[in-house]
């Protein structure tokens, strides 16, 4: 018997041990419901989408051409129609995330108004977004399912039983639109405990991953911004400490922390870190520290701060605002050091932000860090901050020059020209932007990738086209040509947008309520039976 018919069967044996009392439950009806609303909580989420994300780790461990992806979202509905989209087009969200930016919160959800990657924005938007994004999907559960037990129920009223087979087998065998959401806590907008309240909050929504960065949480940039600073590593891992408590706290044991490094872009720290012996971890990020060696107190100024580093007295570089510099050129190795300690101390995954989307570059970092912890994986951020055609121009156009290729019909300064794309150099750097990601999981040990701002940008482009058309001479011409009717060829679901809202799930339910009496949405009249 499939699991749809033990439900039915399940709540009929209830509705009989319940007497008259329920005589007007019908057992069918309420197994379509509950098959509708897999998911009660939010833990139920971060506990089965935290199982799907290990199992997508080790099988990554095994094939690096397993890796997995995702798109960032800043509202439900667009994670929804990700999602729909996926399955539309793949028939299954194997492998296929959401990613929650905590740019896009900040630029489109804060009460504050648009605001810059500074955590600034109220940090309660973010369980509360990640709550949306899971409603939305869950509807998309409730929606596709509530076709399908119409179509069980047109068949059964044909007699066709061939049919009816079919699309109950479709019924048990349903993937839900529910998938893991990497979740961006930025620095943990506070201290370690601060972190884990609203790691907590996080969790509760559904989060099975979270991602914390290695800056100073009251002085957060955007990792493509200039101005971050990193804090010492026994402060960040007590942040990654305090994210494994609240998971284990909430019974969610194999929830995934991403430990992110801005090192390689940030060239100063807030404080110099303690230090108890030689060589130990506060001692190896005092090493980095750019500053003049003295040879005693002669060379102190007023205010001056000294510290014992490599055996030496060394005098830090102190900047007005009181933030300490970094010797130039230190990034890579202390991005190394920083991934290794992270691993070593309970994160699961890393995340290098980096200044261009490069293969060889971060495969170089990876390479050490993997000497030392075999299996590291990475999440990569394949940021829209990135000038992706002008980065893979020059990247062919050096190599081509190193391996001793005629370049002179190419000027480097001007390749982002549109007068190059239909040039040798940019169909080989198209094509590199097109292997990037299977290039990366497999060169740079890159498990998860992820684009931060999509639906920013497309939301602004498409707005674009549309108003310049429908306020221009095309007039209603420009959304039917340049929208509705792409929609509808394209077989795009909110098309319908009356039943992607649910208003027939809504149908179903008066129907169940209210029986013949119900009054519905979906009839004749409804102007949705055009499409």
């Amino acid at each position: 018997m499939s699991a749809y018919q033990d439900a039915i069967q399940q709540i009929a044996q209830l509705r009989q041990q319940n007497g008259d009392a329920w005589s007007a439950i019908n057992p069918e009806s309420a197994a379509r419901m509950r098959a509708q609303n897999r998911f009660h909580t939010g833990l139920d989420i971060a506990k089965y989408t935290a199982k799907i994300m290990r199992a997508d780790m080790a099988a990554y461990d095994a094939d690096s051409s397993q890796y997995t992806q995702s798109l960032g979202c800043w509202h439900g509905f667009v994670g929804q129609q990700k999602l729909i989209a996926i399955k539309k087009h793949f028939g299954t969200t194997k492998r296929k995330y959401l990613y929650l930016s905590g740019w896009m919160i900040a630029a489109l959800r804060s009460e504050f108004g648009p605001l810059p990657d500074q955590s600034m924005h109220e940090k309660t938007a973010v369980p509360a977004l990640i709550e949306e994004l899971y409603t939305f999907l869950k509807q998309a559960d409730a929606r596709e399912l509530g076709g399908l037990f119409r179509e069980l129920d047109a068949a059964k009223a044909a007699g066709d039983s061939s049919k009816a087979v079919a699309v109950q087998s479709k019924i048990d065998n349903f993937e839900t639109h529910v998938v893991p959401i990497i979740a961006d806590i930025d620095a943990g907008f506070g201290n370690e405990e601060a972190t884990y309240l609203l790691a907590k909050k996080m969790i509760e929504a559904g989060a099975c991953a979270i991602q914390i960065e290695n800056q100073v949480s009251d002085e957060k940039q955007c990792g493509h911004q200039d101005g971050k600073v990193t804090v010492p590593h026994a402060d960040f891992l007590a942040k990654i400490n305090a994210v494994r408590y609240a998971f284990l706290e909430l019974g969610v044991d194999d929830g995934i922390i991403v430990a992110r490094t801005d090192s390689l872009g940030a060239g100063l720290t807030k404080q110099i870190a303690v230090t108890n012996a030689p060589g130990d971890l506060g001692d190896l990020y005092n090493s980095f520290l750019d500053g003049d060696v003295i040879s005693g107190a002669d060379d102190i100024a007023n205010g001056d701060v000294v510290v014992k580093a490599n055996g030496k007295l060394l005098k830090p570089k102190r900047l007005a605002s009181g933030l300490f510099q970094f010797k130039p050129g230190s990034g890579v190795d202390r991005v190394v050091l920083d991934c290794i300690t992270s691993l070593q101390h309970g994160a699961d995954l890393l995340w290098i932000e980096t200044e261009k989307p490069h293969v060889g570059q971060i495969a170089e970092m990876v390479n050490r860090i993997r000497e030392v912890v075999p299996n590291a994986k990475l999440v990569y951020n394949n940021s829209p901050s990135f000038n992706w055609t002008l980065n893979f121009r020059q990247q062919v156009f050096d190599a081509w020059k190193t391996a001793g290729k005629d370049v002179s019909v190419y000027d480097r300064a001007l390749l982002m020209s549109a007068d190059y794309d239909a040039t040798e150099l940019a169909l080989e750097a198209d094509n590199r932007i097109r292997t990037f990601q299977a290039d990366a999981a497999r060169e740079a040990g890159i498990f998860h990738h992820l684009i931060t701002l999509p639906t920013y940008h497309t939301a602004a482009l498409s707005t674009d086209n549309l108003a310049k058309e429908y306020f221009g001479a095309a007039g209603m011409l420009g959304y039917v040509e340049g929208v509705q009717r792409k929609e509808i060829r394209q077989g795009i679901a909110c098309v319908k947008h009356q039943n992607m809202s649910g208003s027939d799930v809504g149908d179903d339910h008066k129907e169940y309520f209210s029986g013949e009496a119900a009054l519905k949405a979906g009839g004749t009249h409804n102007t949705m039976n055009q499409f």
